[in-house]
């Protein structure tokens, strides 16, 4: 009878976080709830948590459904540490809200940019 081979594979690092945690993370920073997130990807909420919570690990296909729905690199989904952060995605929270300001008059916008600008200054946020 043949000897079955024991290989032992060296531990994976991830970082300081989970892959469930770092979809969820990656979900929250681009603005799209779980429901939101599950239909883009085509799947229910219910199992965008159960991959979130590290309860079912990702297969090759999910890893590049949820990259694809995300607009990350599989590399930036399944090793952060090749991120650099000058590349940063702004929160679709902040998108949805700029495409709302484009939609007003200009002398709106310049008010409301203003407004923005004042609120920023005076909690110490360099513009």
């Amino acid at each position: 009878m043949a000897r079955r081979a024991t290989i032992r594979k060296p531990p994976l690092d991830f970082g300081s976080e989970s892959l469930g945690e770092r979809l969820a993370r990656l979900r929250k920073q681009r603005g799209f709830t779980q429901i939101d997130f599950a239909e883009k990807v085509g799947i229910t909420q219910v199992l965008v948590s159960v991959y979130e919570t590290d309860r079912n690990q990702f297969s090759v296909e999910m890893a590049i459904r949820f990259a694809m729905a995300l607009d990350v690199s599989l590399d930036e989904l399944l090793h952060p540490k090749t991120k650099k952060s000058s590349d940063r995605v702004p929160s679709r929270k902040v998108l949805r809200r700029l495409e709302e300001i484009e939609k007003l008059p200009p002398h709106k916008q310049n008010y409301l940019l203003r407004t923005i600008d004042g609120f920023i200054k005076g909690v110490g946020v360099a513009v």
